[in-house]
């Protein structure tokens, strides 16, 4: 290889490594700490509890009322629907 060739490499290696550490750096807050986003849900959701157990009854969750409200309030939420306004159950 020519000497200009393994120049224009190593020039591209530095700008990457340059590049991953000014972003590794810019995710860092001020104390050099790492920053977590903060959660999308709660810890503890009830709904969340009862979807579990709806899914371990398996098909005998189709009949069960309790799953049938679960399942209900669970579209309600993803369609942000207000229970209230729709005449919901």
């Amino acid at each position: 290889m020519e000497g200009s060739v393994l120049a224009r490499i190593a020039a591209i290696v530095i700008v990457a490594i340059a590049i991953t550490a000014a972003l590794v750096e810019m995710g860092r807050d001020e104390a050099g700490q790492a920053v977590r986003p903060a959660p999308l849900m709660p810890e503890t959701d009830p709904l969340r509890a009862e979807q579990r157990r709806c899914q371990e009854l398996g098909e005998a969750a189709a009949s069960d009322p309790d799953c049938l409200a679960v399942w209900a309030e669970t579209r309600d939420r993803f369609l942000g629907r207000d229970r209230d306004r729709t005449g919901g159950e």
